[in-house]
């Protein structure tokens, strides 16, 4: 079975096509389910879908208090699917249904999520390039060699997205995270269309949020699990810059030099303190790193990471 997951937000006059074309490009899938995630609408979007849900077997609703945010929207959407793949779509129409049976062809060839890319995009000149150097960036920081990372058209399997810990701006990042939990990710192109209604509400502002989440997902995904490797490497190369100063202001000191009011003591007790500090912190992390490895959930009887058990 396969469940597509739609957030939407104040697209009262795109829910009904968009259902029509799922219904169109799906004829030839099986069974199939479309679950819209009304992300607070404050227009007729909820009416409408529950017009759809009314006329449609296959249309599950589900309603969030107030807008959350896309991370949020996909989250709720997850957690209700009833397949064992998963597919997400824009609201907007600007994704193209059609493509939806190229995605699940490409996952039955092994993979566990396939990205779309969107070669030729339909959107103004100013977000094609920030765009562009966003996905550049990430890819480059995360480690997955993506085109387009935050294509709203995907298809996973249903263990690779429920229960990932979606928030802020993090369903940009679906992919790495997946790529980060082992499972192996593709890119397939895709079309992409106008807008057909309303407008954007990405602008400039977000790409920055998207940034600090990026420099998150980055750094749990290397260091998670070896938070030593990180902080430690940062205090074993303050301390040692620090203990090279203090040497050399000691070498001046048995010459007979005065140090005391030299700014190159207090910069190497800084360093070496600082040094401390960051090596102390890593430890720590190593600490609760393993308490929570010890105390982590197994999933379908077996341990988290475990994919398969042959016996």
């Amino acid at each position: 079975m396969v469940s597509v997951v739609v957030p939407v937000h104040n697209e009262e006059r795109s829910v009904a096509q968009l259902a029509a074309e799922l219904e169109r490009a799906l004829a030839d899938v099986g069974a199939w389910e479309a679950i819209f995630v009304d992300d607070g609408s404050t227009d007729g979007t909820f009416a409408a879908l529950t017009r759809l849900h009314a006329e449609r077997d296959n249309v599950r609703v589900v309603r969030l208090r107030r807008n959350f945010g896309k991370a949020a929207a996909l989250a709720a959407g997850f957690e209700h699917a009833l397949g064992d793949v998963v597919v997400t779509i824009d609201g907007d129409l600007q994704d193209d249904p059609d493509e939806i049976p190229r995605l699940l062809a490409k996952l039955d060839e092994g993979f566990d999520l396939v990205c779309g890319w969107k070669t030729q995009r339909r959107d103004p000149l100013v977000r094609r390039l920030l765009s562009r150097l966003f996905n550049l960036v990430a890819s480059r920081l995360a480690g997955t060699r993506l085109h387009d990372m935050n294509c709203g058209l995907k298809a996973a399997r249903a263990e690779a997205v429920r229960g990932l810990a979606l928030y802020g701006e993090l369903h940009r990042f679906i992919p790495v995270l997946a790529h980060f939990d082992g499972y192996g990710v593709a890119e397939l192109p895709v079309r992409h269309r106008p807008r057909p209604h309303g407008r954007s509400r990405y602008g400039p502002e977000r790409y920055l949020r998207t940034f600090f989440d990026l420099m998150t997902v980055s750094f749990m995904g290397r260091y998670r699990y070896r938070p030593l490797h990180l902080f430690g490497t940062l205090g074993l190369l303050l301390g040692a810059v620090g203990t090279a100063v203090l040497a050399y202001l000691t070498v001046l000191k048995l010459g007979g030099q005065p140090i005391g009011h030299r700014p190159l003591l207090t910069l190497g007790i800084l360093l070496v303190v600082v040094g401390l500090q960051f090596f102390s912190l890593g430890l720590m992390g190593e600490l609760l790193t393993s308490h929570h490895q010890e105390r982590a959930r197994t999933r379908d009887g077996k341990p988290a990471h475990v994919d398969e058990i042959l016996s």
